[in-house]
């Protein structure tokens, strides 16, 4: 992909994280005061468009990346960002003294969901499953049609089988799973990590998640673990 497209992805990518709505040219053009007309951004779109990378949900309205789009985005164009010095110290509090024990667990469970607001799934090697944030995950946008609460609501009904099913794998590094590879459902996205050999932690939220904030996040809980 040439730069010129492979910015214009990053930007609508991180726009619509951010905002989860389309992003339109001239919308682009003022808020990162590009050095072209909204009319060449439309241009770009298009060929964009046609490769597959991003999409227009409607006539009227502006683009939102495809799961293709996303997936280029996490290979291609993601970089991790240094958490603030607050994230930092949430993290160090939740995660002093961790140990393997429900307790310790749900603490940390919850804190992850805090700092990020997406839903937190942890699981251990023993079956134990432990969750927090699911009423956030319902809150986004993406989750408003009531086909996609009861359809996600059921797949809820198993998380058990489908967090021992994940714990079979090793991520030893944050991954994302997204769209079809998400176990979550193909709406979705998530960033899943081992801890440590018996416990597996995914944060699971809408496919536009902050991805470069998440792999962040979770890679400093694993340093801190590790250092305890």
């Amino acid at each position: 992909m040439q730069d010129h497209l492979k910015n214009l992805m990053r930007l609508v990518v991180e726009e619509v994280v951010a905002t989860g709505e389309p992003v339109g040219s001239q919308h682009l053009v003022l808020k990162h005061g590009l050095d072209m007309s909204p009319a060449t951004v439309r241009n770009w779109f298009a060929t964009l468009d046609q490769e597959g990378y991003l999409t227009q949900p409607h006539a009227s309205s502006g683009r939102v990346p495809t799961e293709k789009g996303y997936r280029f985005y996490l290979k291609e164009l993601m970089e991790e960002r240094g958490l603030k010095r607050r994230d930092q110290q949430d993290l160090e509090s939740a995660t002093d003294q961790f140990d393997q024990t429900a307790d310790g667990l749900k603490r940390l469970t919850h804190a992850v969901s805090d700092l990020t607001d997406h839903a937190v799934i942890m699981v251990r090697r023993d079956g134990s499953v432990f969750s927090s944030g699911m009423a956030r995950l319902f809150s986004q946008p993406e989750f408003f049609e009531r086909d996609m609460v009861v359809s996600f609501g059921g797949m809820f009904d198993h998380v058990d089988e489908i967090m021992n099913q994940i714990m079979g794998q090793q991520f030893a590094e944050p991954t994302a799973l997204i769209g079809d590879d998400c176990p979550f459902g193909k709406e979705c996205g998530s960033v899943v990590l081992n801890l440590n050999d018996e416990t597996l932690l995914s944060l699971v939220g809408p496919m536009r998640m902050d991805y470069g904030r998440s792999f962040a996040l979770l890679r400093q809980i694993q340093d801190l673990i590790d250092q305890d």
